[in-house]
């Protein structure tokens, strides 16, 4: 009874408002998170043995009954299930695994930033860790003998050759270690499957044992812009929300693992690096991401959308992916309401990508290529948006007013929006088209002419205008 009315009262705190924004003291912190918010656009990579089946990154082996965690072929008992899954890691051998073509596409398309999944729920680590055997350079697992076995090390070393900031992924439930899902009992859902106040030994070893990862992160491959923690439901009993609560099927516990010795012990190593503890409202989320959606809004702090290019986080053979069009909507929508756009691919069981991802990339990088000055070092300005045309601004006040074009649209003849008013001498030219652009002010309005020599030019996705100055609203 006395757990029920503690469970009572938690979630009524829980019903409150979500904690608010935790602004970070650390001086080089807030230099990089500013820096981060110049950068706009990065890439997401989900990769891991579970590619060979295509099946969803590690959820089929969470004993939930949701969509996401279904099991392939269906009926296959779960312990059957569980070690063929396991098994997937001795055979993963991508043979095309070359990570510099990866990033010159993602630096063709405009990307800036990269967050490499490291380890993700099912335990399963993409780097060389000392922790366990359960890794891709384990003696026994089919790539290890590849001098590029260590994957994590060349991704992001080859990401940063490309000009591309690093950061690593790393999910805080393992669902492989004997200190998470302890095998004594069965797991119950997505959580610890022990009682902590009964076996408080095992859970600090837990926290050993992730401390002691990522810390190898940390110190042995090279510079790290960001830390991106997974697995929000691994939270003190005092950061549980409502949310957070309806992922547990049973009594919520308090798996808490030390994030202030974490994160003290991650920027000794990489001094201002950015730390993400998604979900997990406080000091140690130093941005937040919203999951393949966009606010409605402008948010009040640092904000970033991950979303998927595809409709898999990881790997699907055949998978749909997004029209470039889609995506540069999105990524001018989202810049307009102050945040980060990261977009998420999946290689393939040999290490490569989906053509369609390249032909995907290769689209954005060429939209990027001229107009990404309205995108990179932008800030929020409002109005942010009115009808079909969204606004971004450079921190030496320019504005640019950015028409979204429909597939197949052709761009009209004149351009209006409310909001925003050029000041009397200002400059306003179409980014890759020379000479200035006739306006004027109509009913509240302003109304750009857009010369023939310009609707004739094929411009597609979207019309980025340069104004220099705008009158204050």
């Amino acid at each position: 009874m006395a757990a029920g009315l503690a469970l009572a009262g938690l979630t009524a705190q829980a019903q409150h408002e979500e904690l608010p924004y935790v602004p970070e003291p650390d001086k080089a912190v807030q230099q990089k998170l500013d820096e981060w918010q110049d950068w706009k656009f990065g890439m997401l990579i989900h990769w891991g043995p579970y590619s060979q089946w295509g099946v969803v990154e590690s959820w089929s082996i969470c004993p939930e009954d949701e969509g996401w965690t279904q099991r392939k072929p269906a009926g296959i008992p779960y312990y059957d299930y569980l070690k063929k899954y396991e098994a997937l890691g001795k055979t993963f051998n991508p043979v095309k695994f070359n990570p510099e073509h990866w990033a010159k596409a993602a630096a063709d398309a405009g990307m800036k930033y990269l967050v490499f999944t490291t380890k993700h729920h099912d335990g399963y680590c993409m780097f060389d860790t000392k922790q366990t055997d359960y890794r891709v350079t384990a003696p026994d697992v089919a790539f290890s003998k590849n001098p590029r076995a260590n994957i994590a090390k060349e991704v992001f070393e080859a990401f940063r050759k490309a000009g591309i900031h690093a950061g690593a992924y790393f999910s805080k439930p393992d669902w492989h270690t004997e200190y998470y899902w302890w095998s004594y009992f069965p797991p119950k859902d997505r959580n610890v499957n022990y009682d902590l106040k009964t076996y408080p030994d095992r859970w600090n070893k837990f926290k050993e044992y992730t401390y002691n990862q990522i810390e190898e992160l940390m110190k042995d491959y090279g510079k790290l812009d960001i830390l991106w923690l997974d697995g929000g439901w691994v939270r003190p009993l005092t950061h549980q929300t409502k949310e957070s609560l309806s992922w547990s099927k049973t009594l919520p516990q308090d798996q808490d693992i030390d994030m202030p010795k974490i994160a003290s012990m991650a920027r000794s190593h990489q001094p201002g690096l950015i730390v993400v503890d998604r979900s997990v409202h406080g000091q140690y989320e130093n941005y937040r991401t919203p999951e393949q959606q966009i606010p409605d809004k402008p948010l009040s702090y640092p904000w970033e959308t991950c979303m998927t290019m595809a409709n898999s986080w990881s790997y699907v053979p055949d998978d749909k992916y997004k029209s470039v069009n889609v995506i540069i909507h999105n990524l001018v929508d989202i810049v307009a309401k102050g945040g980060n756009y990261l977009l998420n691919v999946g290689p393939g069981p040999d290490g490569e990508l989906h053509d369609a991802a390249y032909t995907t990339m290769k689209g954005i990088g060429e939209w990027m290529h001229l107009n990404g000055e309205a995108i990179y070092g932008t800030r929020a300005v409002a109005p942010y948006k009115d009808g079909k045309v969204c606004f971004t601004r450079k921190k030496d006040g320019s504005v640019y007013a950015i028409y979204l074009l429909d597939e197949q649209e052709k761009l009209p003849a004149t351009i209006s929006f409310k909001g925003l008013t050029p000041t009397k001498n200002a400059r306003v030219e179409i980014l890759g088209a020379a000479g200035k652009l006739v306006w004027k002010t109509k009913d509240g309005s302003t109304v750009i002419n857009i010369p023939a020599s310009a609707q004739n030019k094929g411009l597609k996705h979207a019309l980025a205008i340069r104004i220099s100055s705008v009158d204050k609203v």
